[in-house]
């Protein structure tokens, strides 16, 4: 199941979205349910065209859980070992957008580059200091996402708060897919049609479950919370005028262009 939040004619709603997988949007419906859909799905009845909506943050999380360096060759890329256990770091709500949301490019920052990821969105009733098993009762589902960062500033401060955190530096969408198997999907980020990113989830040092564990042990994953898995090989800086479009495989494509703060 797809599920999406989206701006219609008369409202907010969350939704699910009809229509074969892999089909354009334009080819694409959604079924509005009735309030939020960590419980019994229940539809209105009301259907708009993918085409006819705004596509929002699939979820608006208290907090987004980050995953440094867990792919090996992205470790290798900045020079820096693989940690022995999952590296965390919190992202701010206030950094979350939806697919199309544009990128904000901070003045404090002369490069500020991609990071393509698989997001693990918490479900009722949220984890707190469990296994493996818990981990996967935990998991509603998952999307795209694009941790954005400040490189510049993550090297200059010695940790990695401002660098990324910023307004808009993470996009989430397009929607959250359930009951997928993550654990050989292919993710891919590209730029201007430029493909920068390409790897498979299979290449995680820490699998999904394990860093649902991990990070349950540290701090309560509330429902709806996000966690980002890490990014393969291949980031590289964005400009104004970029378009990056991250998929992934049996999810979709989260698109989002890039301009300088207002």
């Amino acid at each position: 199941m797809r599920i999406a939040r989206f701006v219609h004619a008369t409202g907010l709603s969350f939704g699910v979205v009809e229509g074969e997988p892999g089909a354009g949007l334009a080819a694409l419906t959604v079924a509005e349910i009735d309030g939020h859909p960590f419980g019994e799905i229940r539809f209105t009845g009301q259907r708009w065209a993918v085409a006819d909506v705004r596509l929002l943050s699939p979820i608006l999380p208290s907090k987004v859980v980050a995953v440094g360096r867990n792919y090996a060759d992205h470790a290798a890329e900045h020079q820096a070992e693989v940690p022995a256990e999952p590296l965390l770091f919190l992202k701010p709500s206030t950094s979350v957008i939806g697919h199309r949301d544009a990128i904000k490019l901070p003045p404090q920052s002369t490069r500020v580059e991609h990071e393509a990821e698989l997001a693990v969105v918490i479900g009722p009733p949220g984890a707190r200091r469990v296994d493996r098993a818990g981990a996967a009762a935990a998991i509603f589902g998952y999307t795209c996402a694009n941790d954005v960062t400040a490189r510049d500033l993550q090297r200059s401060d010695g940790q990695w708060t401002r660098a990324k955190g910023f307004d808009s530096f993470c996009p989430l969408g397009p929607w959250i897919v359930t009951g997928l198997d993550v654990s050989d999907l292919e993710i891919r980020c590209e730029v201007r049609d430029e493909v920068r990113q390409l790897g498979r989830t299979k290449d995680m040092v820490f699998d999904v479950l394990t860093l649902v564990s991990y990070a349950s042990h540290v701090m309560t994953l509330l429902p709806g919370d996000v966690l980002l898995t890490g990014t393969p090989a291949g980031v590289s800086p964005i400009v104004d005028g970029d378009v990056v479009t991250v998929t992934i495989e049996g999810i979709g494509m989260l698109s989002n262009p890039v301009l300088p703060l207002d």
